[in-house]
């Protein structure tokens, strides 16, 4: 009779019985998990390039008050996916996350979609673009509504980002060769999925958003969600759920850098097998994971020196225990080699977090001003009568994505592997450094784009022209350049971080670190409203409209001189880029009982 393997994993069902590889998780279960996926991204994503022309034909505020409002709204919804990740891999597991993150979603949306439906709750309509209008503005409760229901979405999407990619990636298992490729497929699918939910939300929902009415289009998005949420859970019977092991893993890292500290006058000893370990065949067989240790980062194995070697009887009571930290009189001072190496393996990823936050705030100029640009600008396709909508520019790249992704995951992939030897094609860190190079590209094309705008506003006697009354004879479509090239920036680089983080990260952190992307791009979006600020402040009093960004009429800007600045800015990022993937040493996957030198001469990027 056939025994049906079992998963060794750690990984159980949803009654908390031992998940069966038969019967749990694989492609089948990441299927929903991608479906929700994309709903979640047909509610969201018209809103992340649509909401600055709410808050400013719907609510009054100015350009640059409102794109600031957007970056800093999507800003919050990428950084609160760290608490969000932090309550998935210590408290309640990533499934509970998502789900609890999914009904704030709903709930924040119910609120917007109250208040963009009821008169009293937002000001007068009011035509902002008149100068010679007064126009009322968005203050006291009704603010406190719009706030309240924007940062209730945001920790509600900041959830399901935290949750999501990492709960899906559960649902194969690393050591298996072939769900390991199927792992790696899976989060080009995730981008995939997103596409597909992006492309509905860019064209139906923005249409709808424009023409039937923000109400309508709040309410969409709550249905999306609804829809998000509810085929989430329908999946339930079937995922894999990683087991919470009840310690904070974060915690556990901090004590390595506190124990290094606090060790940092003593000697390191000349073999590293004189590091502190507990016993490594009942370790593994327990913890399931043990790491050899590496020359990196030598600092830190002085949380690991030995100074009272524990005896044999102690070291035998911490394996049954499965204790991560040592149970010494003074348990800070002295930690693992494998905890030793997962602080490591964080602290060399934060370099690479460090030089992903440019490219979002290019991406947030292309969310906010870029859609302001499309407002200028002749909108019609095929015919007169019917103009797309500004905000549903970012549709031509997510229908190439659509089409791209397929082909680079079953075609290029698999001739890149061959040729390379890599699961993945190439690493993770040449997939990354592509995509940085392709968003300083997008951003030059940008600044190129933006002089031949405001030459035709110029040379037509447009530069004062009212957008809703009157566009540029040029077409929108010259703006899909630009977009073309930063949506294939997208699917190398953020797509590659995805799966860098969760490829690299401890066991026990793998939703934290798959929020380094999250949290990369919530520092973009913030550093777009201090550059914004700054830019402006810098400029003030060298330009006749008081700054590069300031006022309501884009074609006074100087857009174009921004453009480039973040062109520079963004090849400078990549020069660090290179500098930082060379140093970094992939983590050891394989576990192995034994040290070996040959494990500190892992190859680089």
């Amino acid at each position: 009779m056939e025994v049906k393997p079992e998963l060794v994993d750690g990984k159980v069902d949803w009654k908390g019985r031992t998940a069966l590889k038969y019967k749990h998780g694989g492609m089948r279960a990441s299927l929903l998990i991608l479906g929700t996926f994309g709903f979640e991204n047909l509610a969201t994503l018209a809103l992340a390039v649509n909401l600055v022309t709410y808050f400013i034909v719907i609510l009054h505020f100015d350009v640059a008050e409102a794109a600031n409002h957007l970056t800093n709204f999507m800003g919050t919804c990428y950084i609160l996916s760290i608490l969000m990740a932090i309550l998935a891999d210590t408290f309640i597991g990533r499934f509970k996350t998502a789900v609890i993150a999914g009904c704030l979603e709903f709930l924040g949306l119910v609120l917007l979609t109250i208040q963009a439906h009821s008169h009293k709750l937002k000001p007068e309509p009011c035509n902002i673009f008149d100068p010679k209008a007064h126009c009322e503005k968005l203050t006291g409760g009704h603010k406190a509504l719009l706030f309240i229901g924007l940062y209730l979405l945001a920790i509600g999407s900041g959830g399901l980002k935290a949750g999501l990619p990492s709960h899906g990636a559960d649902q194969f298992d690393e050591k298996d060769p072939k769900e390991a490729t199927q792992m790696s497929s899976f989060f080009n699918s995730l981008l995939l999925a997103a596409c597909v939910g992006g492309a509905v939300s860019l064209t139906l929902l923005v249409w709808i958003q424009d023409n039937k009415g923000w109400d309508w289009g709040f309410g969409v998005s709550t249905v999306a969600i609804f829809l998000s949420v509810f085929i989430f859970v329908c999946g339930m019977p079937i995922y894999r759920f990683q087991t919470i092991k009840g310690t904070n893993a974060l915690i556990e890292i901090i004590q390595v850098y506190v124990a290094a500290v606090r060790n940092r006058n003593l000697s390191l000893p000349e073999d590293p097998a004189d590091l502190y370990e507990i016993n490594k065949d009942k370790e593994a067989a327990l913890d399931g994971e043990f790491l050899p240790h590496t020359d990196s980062f030598r600092f830190l194995d002085r949380a690991a020196i030995v100074q009272s070697k524990p005896s044999m009887e102690l070291q035998d009571t911490e394996a049954a225990a499965a204790s991560s930290s040592p149970s010494t009189n003074d348990p800070p001072r002295i930690c693992r080699v494998t905890q030793v190496e997962n602080a490591k393996t964080l602290l060399g990823m934060l370099p690479i977090f460090g030089c992903t936050t440019i490219m979002t705030l290019c991406l947030a100029q292309l969310q906010t001003v870029s859609i302001q640009q499309a407002r200028t600008m002749d909108r019609s396709v095929i015919t007169s009568s019917f103009k797309i909508p500004p905000a549903s520019l970012p549709i031509l790249p997510v229908v190439f994505l659509i089409i791209i992704i397929p082909v680079y995951d079953r075609l290029v992939v698999p001739f890149l592997r061959r040729l390379t030897g890599i699961p993945t094609g190439i690493t993770h860190l040449q997939r990354i450094g592509v995509g940085l190079v392709l968003s300083a590209i997008s951003m030059s094309v940008a600044a190129i784009l933006e002089v031949k705008r405001k030459a035709v506003a110029r040379d037509n006697g447009l530069l004062d022209a009212n957008p809703q009354v009157q566009a540029l004879p040029i077409s929108i479509f010259w703006l899909s350049f630009q977009y073309f090239i930063f949506g294939i920036a997208d699917m190398f680089t953020y797509v590659g971080l995805l799966e860098f983080f969760y490829s690299e990260a401890p066991k026990a952190l793998k939703s934290f670190s798959t929020c380094f992307l999250w949290s990369s791009m919530a520092l973009g979006y913030f550093c777009s409203t201090v550059l914004v600020k700054i830019v402006n402040s810098a400029t003030k009093g060298i330009t006749r409209s008081g700054g590069w960004l300031a006022g309501n009429n884009i074609n006074r800007n100087h857009l174009n001189l921004f453009y480039w600045l973040l062109a520079i800015l963004s090849l400078i990022n990549f020069l660090v880029y290179l500098f930082a993937s060379m140093m970094y040493r992939y983590r050891v996957k394989s576990p192995s009982l034994e040290y070996s030198k040959d494990d500190d001469e892992k190859s680089r990027p």
